[in-house]
């Protein structure tokens, strides 16, 4: 918006409408570079008819009195300025601007009384309101009024909304009498009705939660109703947009937040804009899940349509389903600001976890994670590509297409899975689906305006897509909601694989050029699945022809790794090859022989531990074979070694028994 520097230059606006607010004009910046406000100009009869209009603001509705005002007569200045006022008036929010709220306190200049007969709010109501504009009837123009608008949010001094349907602290007078509601019932409706759930469904599950504190009561039920619908209105009209500009209003959410920020650095000339966000309950999920265990990394998301590309952390929950447990946005994949924000948050997770680690990390971008390596054993994979350019070789654009796009990226990945293990199907058919419900979630065409907004991408993670993966775990783990229980559980390709049985796969021919699956709910319908067996096969079905791992090719690769005819899983070689490697014999009766024999048993139990625990439905049998710890000198041998029983001898009750008697016949004689 250019700043336009004389009043003659603004149009004057009459809106016809009866009574008008602010989002009925059309606001100028007036002043010079260095200082300059938003304006409008208006008759000044329509001044009443403005107030009116800002004071029956449906989400913050209010009255504004006269904090200041001064006036001039007509011929008292020789010489003036074309904004210079006749009459000036500063109108403020009835709601401010004292706070006498939590945290808040009186101006300490004020110094008179103010006429109360119109204040929208008794004192002790007053929250520190910053809303407020000041009408100026003009000088050289009488007839004219100009507004300017100084701050036109109903937020306090913090930027939290202070008044009005959308403050969530307005409980009113019967606050001590609402029912208790703790944090998972809350979140629990506030899911479900981020998540389009009717109203009346929020309700019965709101009072089912409620009742298991406070009883069945109709007092109860009727502040439940009144909780819910309340809630639901504070959700359907907030919004991402806390200041028109998009830097400002990422700075307010990060105040109001920060509890669920674990990093933030403002973009300036030398760093870029970072932005970490990890609420409790993903921190808790991280702890929970990714101890000992696997993060993957979505790193690539939005980098063509969003302002700044979004980075999701994941952990893979009990049925190995992608949870997001933290999302990273900024634009920068340099190591010195990934290294920032990745050690932010392992700290925060080791401070509520001293021992907190991971056993391994999945990346899908090998150009940002890691550089190219050579190829190994001197071996060139491009040797295929050539035969293939000489069988396309008359066509010429597809040519010049493939060298350009995708033979940098076939060096690239290839010399990566040389490097590197290569993610199982199951974890990447995973990663896809949050992939899939994130793009879902947030590339839905009423959005597409609001693409280049950060405030409305944390607005959307938070709120929705949080809400999403909450309610599928709650759903889970209580075996509630089973609609949601059961969408939640086949949202990835591997457990749709699980679903067809065996003898709807039939493999090709001895070359093993491809396979056929059955449909199960179309019998006359089969799907051509090629290169099977291989983490490159593809099928004939429209979800796969779009890119994505489809459920017959899952399937067509379980039954081909029990087949002696194909060739393992490169994941499987991966894990033949770290084994290999540990199998090499180091040189006889030596140091690094011990060493070897330790890691290797080591490296078994762990494992052992690992799969009885996967493959047990009591972990109390589990628990009972564990080892018992050193825990006093009757639990060890003369030489100091753990003893090999693994119960509690029969008389450490006895003894344990007898020294708290000793302890407390100490304590009389003191007495």
């Amino acid at each position: 918006m250019d700043i336009v520097e004389s009043l003659f230059d603004i149009q004057v606006q009459d809106p016809p409408e009866e009574d008008f607010s602010s989002i009925d004009l059309t606001w100028t910046k007036f002043g010079t570079a260095e200082h300059h406000d938003e304006v409008a100009l208006i008759p000044y009869a329509r001044v009443d008819s403005f107030i009116i209009g800002e004071c029956s603001n449906v989400e913050c509705p209010t009255r504004f009195h006269i904090e200041r005002g001064r006036k001039r007569s007509r011929g008292s200045l020789k010489e003036y300025k074309d904004d210079e006022y006749l009459e000036y008036r500063l109108y403020w929010c009835s709601f401010g601007p004292e706070n006498y709220g939590e945290g808040g306190g009186v101006l300490p200049s004020r110094k008179y009384r103010l006429n109360t007969r119109n204040r929208a709010a008794r004192p002790q109501s007053m929250r520190g309101c910053t809303c407020h504009f000041v009408v100026k009837r003009l000088y050289a123009r009488p007839s004219l009024a100009l507004l300017i608008y100084n701050d036109r949010r109903h937020v306090n001094k913090s930027g939290f909304i202070c008044h009005g349907p959308l403050d969530r602290d307005a409980i009113g007078p019967g606050a001590k009498k609402i029912p208790y509601i703790c944090n998972e019932i809350q979140q629990q409706t506030m899911s479900m009705i981020y998540l389009g759930i009717p109203e009346e469904s929020v309700l019965e599950k709101h009072i089912e939660g409620i009742q298991r504190y406070c009883g069945s009561d109709a007092k109860v039920n009727s502040l439940a109703s009144q909780y819910v619908q309340k809630l639901g209105m504070i959700i359907r009209r907030s919004t991402h947009e806390l200041d028109l500009d998009d830097q400002a209003s990422i700075r307010l959410w990060v105040d109001r937040n920060k509890k669920s920020i674990f990093f933030y650095q403002d973009s300036s000339e030398t760093d870029p804009f970072i932005l970490g966000i990890q609420t409790e309950w993903q921190l808790q999920q991280m702890i929970r899940f990714g101890h000992r265990s696997l993060i993957a990394a979505d790193s690539t998301f939005g980098i063509k349509r969003l302002k700044y590309p979004l980075c999701t952390l994941l952990v893979f929950d009990s049925r190995q389903h992608a949870l997001p447990v933290a999302w990273v946005v900024t634009r920068s994949s340099a190591k010195p600001d990934v290294t920032k924000w990745m050690k932010s948050l392992l700290d925060r997770a080791r401070s509520i976890e001293p021992g907190w680690k991971i056993s391994g990390f999945l990346i899908d971008d090998a150009a940002a994670e890691i550089d190219p390596i050579s190829i190994w054993d001197g071996a060139d994979p491009f040797v295929n590509l050539e035969v293939l350019i000489q069988d396309f070789v008359d066509q010429t654009a597809f040519i010049e297409y493939f060298k350009a796009s995708w033979m940098p990226k076939l060096a690239m990945w290839l010399s990566t899975m040389r490097a590197l293990p290569l993610a199982s199907q199951e974890a990447s058919g995973a990663i896809e689906a949050y992939h899939v419900k994130l793009k879902t979630k947030l590339f839905d065409d009423s959005h597409l305006g609001a693409l280049q907004r950060v405030d409305w991408l944390v607005h959307k993670l938070t709120t929705e897509l949080h809400s999403s993966y909450w309610l599928d775990r709650y759903a889970d783990e209580s075996d509630s909601f089973q609609n949601v229980k059961d969408e939640y559980i086949a949202s990835t390709s591997w457990h749709r694989a699980m679903q067809i049985p065996n003898s709807a796969v039939t493999l090709g021919d001895k070359e093993h050029l491809f396979a056929r699956v059955s449909s199960q709910k179309d019998s006359s319908l089969t799907h051509l699945v090629w290169n099977p067996g291989s983490e490159f096969a593809f099928c004939d079905c429209a979800w796969s022809m779009q890119g994505n791992i489809c459920k017959h090719v899952v399937k067509v690769n379980m039954i081909c790794a029990n087949n002696e005819g194909y060739q393992p899983s490169m994941s499987f070689q991966s894990l033949r090859e770290v084994l290999m490697n540990l199998w090499t014999k180091p040189m006889d009766d030596s140091v690094e022989l011990d060493l070897s024999v330790a890691w290797t048993h080591n490296m078994l139990d762990q494992i052992k531990q690992l799969v009885e625990l996967s493959s047990s439905d009591d972990i109390g049998a589990v628990v009972n074979n564990l080892p018992l710890k050193w825990v006093s000198k009757k639990g060890r041998t003369s030489v100091g070694i753990p003893s090999s029983t693994l119960a509690l001898p029969s008389s450490s009750k006895s003894s344990t028994v007898h020294k708290k008697n000793r302890k407390r016949k100490r304590l009389s004689r003191l007495r």
